[in-house]
């Protein structure tokens, strides 16, 4: 009978762990997506320099 009665109370630690527990598998990935798109534009990005520089400076001679 005693199982039947069990207490069930909330701790604010307990809440506040499973919400930074909760956060660090979303932020996680998060930050491994964000930083492979940064990666892929910058590269993007040094190609079309470069490219633009290539036509600059046929453009000049």
């Amino acid at each position: 009978m005693t199982l039947l009665t069990a207490q069930a109370y909330i701790n604010g630690g307990d809440i506040l762990f499973q919400l930074f527990a909760f956060m660090v598998l979303l932020v996680i990935p998060i930050i491994l997506v964000v930083f492979i798109f940064t990666r892929k534009r910058n590269s993007r990005l040094a190609r079309i320099e470069e490219k633009l520089d290539k036509l600059l400076k046929g453009k000049d001679q």
